[in-house]
């Protein structure tokens, strides 16, 4: 699977720890970037290439980092088709594909340490949609709303 990585400059320091869980999972990174240390970058910068990526069948999934996890998703969300949201547990990682068909996961790493974020990145990645009609009626549901415009 094609798992698509961006990080800014406070998810940085975690990203390579990230790209080697999903590459010792037997999945393919595409680097979106930063590739070095800008404390001035901006994280929508990071973040809408992943999201991209993933809306276009580029990638199978996202992982995203930031500071905190926190305006990665709010900016990943904003391209249709992606769904992305912060996790800090392997809980809500799995939960989140399981249930509402997450493709992007956003970890904060001035929130969490690499251990938690490799756990959470393992969950994310080993986890698929529940076919329970109840997810896929919700998941109709969240994908109509890129389509309501008021």
């Amino acid at each position: 699977m094609k798992i698509a990585v961006g990080a800014d400059h406070a998810g940085l320091p975690l990203k390579d720890d990230i790209i080697e869980v999903i590459e010792g999972l037997g999945h393919e990174v595409i680097d979106l970037g930063a590739y070095e240390f800008d404390p001035d970058d901006d994280y929508p910068d990071l973040a809408a290439p992943v999201a991209r990526a993933v809306s276009r069948g580029q990638a199978a999934k996202g992982v995203i980092l930031c500071g905190s996890g926190v305006g990665a998703s709010i900016a990943a969300n904003k391209i249709p088709g992606a769904r992305a949201s912060v996790c800090h547990d392997s809980y809500t990682a799995a939960q989140g594909v399981e249930h509402d068909n997450m493709n992007i996961i956003c970890l904060g790493a001035r929130v969490i340490g690499p251990e938690t974020a490799r756990a959470a990145t393992t969950a994310f990645l080993g986890a698929t949609m529940d076919p329970h009609p109840r997810f896929k009626r919700r998941l109709d549901k969240v994908i109509a709303l890129e389509t309501d415009n008021r």
